[in-house]
């Protein structure tokens, strides 16, 4: 049922393979980005069109990468994934990324299909003295996206 007042950004739950704790990358993140899909439109002119322009046909369609960032608290899940990957390369999993209301019900859920990790970037370490968290930051490219209701 939509509302009046938009949903906040800030209350949001990732999902590995079902948080499976033998194979989950487990944590919580501070941000998601790149969510999202693109099709790519393929230009097509027919030989007998009057009129001389392209007609634009939906092609190939992909998955955006999307990345993931939370404070470093002496996990390595996120190394170990990328590790596996590494030696085994048809490695993936299932990611689900849901968005809650203020009393933390399931609003919107988007699924990425046959994820992998692509990269990973360590914290930004520097002396200067003050309340700055140490960040690790892992983009995942998926196969596939799927947007929709919580089920």
């Amino acid at each position: 049922m939509p509302r009046d007042t938009p949903y906040g950004a800030y209350n949001f739950i990732v999902e590995f393979d079902g948080n499976d704790p033998a194979t989950s990358a487990l944590g919580g993140f501070s941000d998601v980005s790149g969510i999202g899909t693109e099709i790519t439109l393929m230009e097509y002119r027919q030989g007998n069109d009057k009129e001389n322009h392209v007609r634009k046909i939906p092609g190939m369609h992909k998955a955006g990468d999307v990345t993931l960032k939370r404070g470093i608290m002496g996990q390595r899940n996120f190394w170990e994934w990328i590790s596996a990957t590494r030696t085994d390369p048809t490695l993936t999993r299932t990611v689900v990324i849901t968005l809650q209301d203020e009393q933390r019900n399931p609003v919107m859920r988007w699924l990425l299909r046959n994820a992998r990790p692509m990269k990973w970037t360590g914290p930004t370490l520097a002396a200067k003295g003050g309340s700055d968290v140490a960040m690790e930051e892992l983009v995942i490219a998926a196969e596939g996206f799927e947007f929709g209701d919580p089920a």
